[in-house]
């Protein structure tokens, strides 16, 4: 029974999480390597295009709660997604054709796009904090847990709740969907296979007939769906504040660099070593060794590698490793 709680306690505090969370830093660091290589260049200003999506979202859903529009026991916010999509989508449509546009005629170097992009990232910071106000911004309804610790405790008879958050259950499905669908898109149909021949080779591409700015136009499409998705989700997971998206630009570039830069694959699994990473070394250990320690052995202390508090630490930490001795990424991306 004691072996059974320890792993129910794992599960509550550290499988689900880290899972939910893995599944937020893949769509994220999903857009961050589609624009890597297809458009070449690193995009820091991917963290406040999600806080952007984000945002619009929830401006919608303010709206629709307001006119009593509801989707039951799941969030009005799903309902607003499509609109912050398309807001999205305007915006990061307009940056290109009025800054990223000019430097890709000009044949600019990768260095270049990504101090523009560190540009456009302070702009649309600023644009967020200016709509919606800097501090924490609450939007989730609905019903919140799918399973609650006191119903599970209930049920099994067991010392430790399994409690099963709704955002964290959308979270994952919406996942697996969308990354279903990009892979179908990329792998089976006639423009999915015309950005990845832009990706392995940009003349030979233009030889074959690819329209370059076609292909630019639906990759930031792409990318605003994913970054608008990925900031709602986090934001009804763990609550919207703009500064935050900032912040969880490191993870989400550590993402995309531990999985192969340009690699889609290897962002999906980047977000999961990432975000299981900094879970477990966060996360202490005390309650589920005190189940499975022999009686009089328990641990007295919290038996926590790092504070919460350097979250962001491992991700850096695991980003310098990858950098200094597998470059490419665990799939083989492009080089830095």
């Amino acid at each position: 029974m004691d072996l059974i709680n320890a792993l129910v306690a794992l599960a509550n505090f550290v499988l689900v999480p880290a899972i939910a969370y893995g599944s937020q830093l893949a769509l994220g660091a999903l857009g961050v390597t589609l624009i890597y290589g297809i458009l070449r260049f690193s995009n820091f200003a991917h963290g406040d295009t999600m806080a952007f999506g984000a945002m619009a979202t929830i401006l919608v859903t303010w709206l629709l709660q307001s006119w009593g529009v509801s989707l039951g026991p799941l969030p009005t916010a799903l309902l607003a997604l499509p609109f912050g999509i398309l807001a999205t989508i305007a915006l990061l449509l307009v940056t290109d054709r009025t800054i990223y546009r000019f430097y890709r005629k000009q044949k600019a170097a990768p260095v270049i796009f990504l101090i523009v992009s560190l540009g456009v990232m302070f702009v649309m910071n600023g644009i967020v904090r200016f709509i919606i106000g800097p501090n924490d911004q609450r939007f989730s309804d609905g019903a919140r847990f799918i399973i609650k610790a006191r119903d599970f405790k209930n049920a099994t008879g067991l010392s430790e709740g399994l409690a099963f958050k709704t955002s964290q259950g959308i979270t994952i499905v919406t996942a697996i969907v969308v990354v279903a669908a990009l892979f179908w898109f990329l792998n089976k149909t006639r423009t999915g296979k015309s950005m990845r021949a832009y990706s392995d080779n940009e003349d030979l591409a233009l030889l074959s007939g690819i329209n370059p700015e076609r292909v630019v136009m639906i990759t930031w499409i792409i990318v605003a769906a994913l970054a608008t998705t990925a900031g709602v989700l986090y934001g009804l997971d763990k609550g919207f504040k703009p500064f935050t998206y900032f912040q969880l630009l490191l993870p989400i570039f550590a993402s995309a660099i531990v999985g192969g830069l340009g690699n889609p694959l290897g962002a999906i699994a980047g977000g999961f070593v990432i975000a299981f990473s900094e879970v477990t070394i966060t996360y202490a250990f005390k309650k589920v060794l005190g189940y499975l320690a022999p009686e009089g052995l328990e641990p007295s202390s919290l038996v926590q590698l790092l504070s919460t508090d350097y979250k962001f630490a491992v991700s850096f930490t695991i980003l310098i490793i990858v950098l200094l001795f597998r470059p490419t990424g665990l799939f083989k991306g492009k080089a830095l």
